[in-house]
């Protein structure tokens, strides 16, 4: 469980580096109405966008590592602190001043998952039915077609819609992840939870790409915190069977990483705009 738990705070870091080259990659490239699947291709020839997405890679390999054996609270909670990651590079690296209000929501970040950590239990695949599996991945089409009506909306509203779909569906991946038996071709082949989980993923990153572009990135980060981490934490003690070994801890823990995660939404934002 140890080298679960280092796994999750390693992705942790990926997507908390991957998140500024993202958005710095979605600023530069032209925008165009709505919800339009062509942007990931333009970010693509983007460095940044492409070494964001390497380490976005790397750090979700790390994550579905540690959902085979951690519960999907722990490891959603760790993940959606990368903005703490964040905040401490842009503040060593790109020169971003942290106040002490910041400083504290890091300190509170730590505090919250050194107590989930602890509180965390050994879990396995989850063993759901068929008909669970093929409700993940209608789901994530569910989410697709909310993505598209979200893009048609404006200002804040948008990229508050944009944020919490995307933030669904990283959740529905995390999900789904959980629920996999197997990485044999066939069996993947055969699991409606292995497409939900690209199909969410995919639908996921363009969303976020979308919101990044052209709305509140703070707006956007915060809706996704919220979004991948409370509704798979949910799903995961009422239907998976996740357990912890200090249930008072544990929800002490997920509300503290929670909340200090929120508190560092800005530093979602690119740095030309810090």
């Amino acid at each position: 469980m140890a080298w679960s738990l280092l796994g999750a705070f390693a992705a942790s870091v990926c997507f908390g580096v991957a998140t500024v080259l993202q958005a710095v990659a979605a600023r530069r490239a032209p925008s165009t109405p709505g919800v339009d699947p062509r942007l990931l291709v333009r970010l693509a020839t983007q460095l940044p966008y492409l070494a964001g997405i390497s380490l976005d890679l790397l750090g979700f390999g790390l994550e579905l590592a540690a959902l085979r054996s951690l519960p999907l609270f722990v490891v959603q909670a760790i993940i959606a602190a990368n903005l703490a990651v964040t905040a401490l590079v842009a503040a060593q690296v790109m020169g971003v001043e942290l106040t002490g209000r910041e400083w504290a929501a890091v300190a509170v970040v730590c505090v919250g998952l050194a107590m989930l950590g602890s509180s965390a239990g050994r879990e396995s695949a989850a063993q759901v039915s068929p008909a669970f599996r093929w409700s993940i991945l209608g789901s994530a089409l569910l989410l697709l077609a909310a993505g598209v009506a979200a893009g048609r909306l404006t200002a804040m509203a948008r990229a508050v819609a944009l944020g919490t779909v995307a933030g669904l569906g990283f959740g529905v991946v995390a999900i789904a992840a959980r629920v996999l038996t197997g990485f044999a071709p066939l069996e993947l082949l055969s699991d409606p939870a292995a497409y939900a989980l690209a199909g969410g993923g995919a639908a996921a990153a363009l969303f976020f790409a979308t919101a990044l572009q052209r709305g509140s990135v703070t707006a956007t980060t915060a809706a996704v915190v919220v979004a991948e981490t409370v509704v798979p934490a949910a799903i995961g003690i009422r239907v998976l069977g996740d357990q912890t070994r200090s249930g008072w801890q544990a929800v002490c823990g997920f509300v503290l990483a929670l909340a200090g995660t929120l508190a560092l939404a800005r530093f979602g934002e690119p740095p030309e705009s810090q």
